[in-house]
């Protein structure tokens, strides 16, 4: 029973090395030109009062959320009672009612570009979040705001899948495990808030 036990922990910690180890090759292998891209379209929004609007599904639709917060809460840039200078953010997973309204009526494929027909307007900024790059929401969302000339950037996974073509610029997760694309994208999240607070 002893030795059971002991080959169980030792199978624990294999499997604890393997996922690190494989999540550690796939932050090395990111582009940076493709995390510099992507922050100047960020920067660009900020200085213009441009708004931004993230969209994913499941995992992502929690990092849009996530993202949102974190954008929208920590990048005062003077003191907490000055408008200027922070970003115009907010996430069209956290609108229950209206999500489901869509699904309901029209079909999941347009919760978020019915949404943006809504509130996108010309020069605004979509931050598209999806492992495989292919969910009909987000592409039909990608679509919609580029013909409302809204600027589209994707954090995406897989080969960066249809999405890839369609965005202005991309960071893309070389990889075909769910976990560690989602895991990176947040990392990104953390990265490009981070990036914005140093600038304060």
């Amino acid at each position: 029973m002893g030795d059971i036990n002991h080959q169980s922990v030792d199978q624990r910690r294999k499997f604890g090395k393997q996922y690190l180890d494989g999540l550690t090759k796939c932050l090395a292998a990111l582009e940076l030109d493709q995390i510099a891209e992507v922050i100047g379209y960020l920067d660009e929004a900020i200085r213009n009062g441009s708004r931004i609007f993230i969209i994913g599904n499941g995992g992502s639709a929690a990092t849009a959320s996530h993202m949102a917060c974190d954008l929208g809460k920590n990048t005062f840039h003077a003191s907490f009672t000055d408008p200027a200078n922070r970003f115009q953010v907010m996430a069209l997973t956290d609108n229950t009612p209206w999500i489901t309204a869509l699904a309901n009526d029209l079909g999941y494929d347009y919760i978020f570009s019915e949404q943006l027909k809504n509130l996108v307007a010309e020069g605004d900024l979509v931050i598209a979040i999806s492992g495989s790059g292919n969910s009909q929401n987000i592409l039909e969302g990608i679509a919609t705001a580029k013909k409302l000339q809204a600027k589209v950037v994707g954090l995406l996974g897989f080969d960066g899948g249809k999405a890839k073509d369609m965005v202005d610029a991309y960071i893309l997760v070389e990889s075909d495990n769910y976990g560690y694309i989602e895991d990176i994208h947040m990392v990104l999240d953390h990265m490009l808030t981070s990036f914005f607070q140093l600038k304060a």
